[in-house]
């Protein structure tokens, strides 16, 4: 049984099939001729290093002890930055599988995400497997069914509040990874494993609490006990430290995401009351999914290819250093099939319109 199934779930129109089997045709055609790999290459083993130095060079730095306070707060922010760049770059292809072509080297980098105090195996249910499968589907997509102060979605309940939602929704998009090292994890693994999700990841509920348990008691132990005992620091601005490289690692993350499926044309399909969604699951990807900046190769080097959402959700077994040049086959083929290819020119173009769909949310019943 598949998570869909699992769920109630189902997509339909068989009709709609040919579009995918074309595409896939063509993109696997694409690799076959150019003798490539869908996996990672050279250019990850470099990112790799890039960002986990983008990271820890700054927490070493702090450590030494040599640099005044306002110097280490500013090396707090760029541990932010690798934060998120990890986490979108190396971290994410990892747990999707593509990171290598060998299983012990994606189960070794995904658990990147534990190095930052979170937990692989709930992100890989939550991201790989409700995500990607109920994308912008109220209720099951958990990346669009958040908490109440916060409408994502036309098929949410609207409160009064929300007519803000554009303006204080930034404060709660830095606040995200807390949410991930503190409590969210526990009570997310307790969830799925009712749900029988975490079965499903041929796991067990106690082996992966244990894991988590672990890996937060060290994350903590390097991130915050290391600092209060050897810096010259008082322990309130160690936190304030603390406190902004998270809040800028996730104000980065949810920008990058929130940019790809919350913005002005993407769909928020509901299910029937069979749990029936009108679309085959291609269509539903391609027609809940928006691009952004892909002319702009830092963005795309940095974001770890998800400014290729589009591509990356119709294909998220292929690493993302290859979405620019499947992107081409997928825009023509879409094109064929009268599809949907939704794109922002910019990160910026995308940000507004993000914020001009939460103003809409926010006032629309």
């Amino acid at each position: 049984m598949n998570v869909a199934e699992e769920i109630g779930i189902r997509f339909g129109n068989v009709n709609q099939s040919a579009f995918f089997s074309t595409l896939r045709k063509r993109v696997d055609e694409y690799f076959k001729t150019n003798n490539i790999s869908k996996f990672g290459n050279w250019r990850m083993a470099f990112k790799t290093i890039f960002m986990f130095s983008l990271y820890f060079v700054p927490f070493g730095l702090i450590m030494s002890n040599q640099l005044n306070e306002w110097t280490m707060l500013l090396m707090t922010v760029i541990m932010g930055t690798g934060f998120a760049g990890i986490g979108l770059s190396i971290m994410h292809d990892a747990n999707h599988g593509t990171f290598s072509s060998k299983k012990g080297i994606n189960k070794f980098f995904g658990y990147t995400l534990n190095m930052l105090g979170g937990s692989d195996v709930t992100w890989r249910i939550q991201h790989n497997h409700l995500h990607h499968t109920f994308t912008n589907i109220e209720g099951h997509d958990e990346d669009v069914s958040t908490i109440p102060l916060m409408r994502f979605n036309p098929h949410a309940k609207r409160r009064a509040i929300h007519r803000f939602q554009h303006i204080y929704v930034w404060f709660f998009y830095g606040l995200m990874t807390f949410f991930w090292i503190t409590g969210k994890d526990f009570v997310q693994l307790i969830r799925y494993d009712k749900r029988g999700l975490v079965k499903q990841q041929k796991s067990t509920v106690s082996k992966e609490m244990t894991i988590m348990i672990i890996t937060k008691i060290l994350y903590y132990g390097y991130i915050l006990v290391l600092p209060f005992i050897f810096l010259d620091v008082v322990w309130w601005k160690i936190l304030i430290g603390f406190f902004t490289h998270h809040f800028v690692g996730g104000l980065v993350l949810a920008a990058i995401f929130q940019a790809a499926h919350v913005v002005e044309g993407p769909e928020f399909p509901k299910p029937d009351k069979q749990g029936n969604i009108e679309n085959q699951w291609a269509i539903h990807q391609i027609c809940t999914t928006a691009n952004f900046g892909t002319n702009n190769r830092f963005l795309t080097w940095f974001v770890g290819g998800l400014n290729f959402q589009v591509e990356h959700h119709l294909f998220p077994g292929i690493c993302h250093v290859h979405y620019k040049k499947i992107s081409a086959i997928v825009e023509k083929t879409a094109q064929e099939f009268n599809l949907p290819y939704y794109t922002n020119p910019t990160f910026r173009h995308a940000l507004s319109s993000h914020v001009r769909l939460l103003k809409h949310f926010g006032r629309a019943a």
